[in-house]
């Protein structure tokens, strides 16, 4: 099963402030449920995880997506 991840840090943190680990094929669903916070960070970057569903239909790519680092955090977007 493929696992989307989203970890957070803040800068010059090692460890994740914030870990979130969804099961690809709920994505649809879970996206729903995720933490305010998280959406927050997610559309400050203009990331739509709508859009990832579509990709991963046709068994997309493993391992780091995207990181994105700013003043106030970083932002990790995975496929294991």
């Amino acid at each position: 099963m493929q696992i989307l991840r989203i970890d957070i840090y803040k800068p010059g943190k090692k460890d994740p402030e914030t870990k979130i680990t969804v099961p690809l094929s709920s994505l649809s669903i879970s996206e729903k449920l995720l933490p305010s916070k998280v959406k927050a960070s997610l559309e400050r970057e203009g990331i739509d995880l709508s859009e990832l569903s579509v990709l991963f239909a046709k068994q997309g790519p493993k391992g780091t997506l995207i990181e994105v680092e700013n003043a106030v955090e970083k932002l990790v977007i995975s496929i294991e």
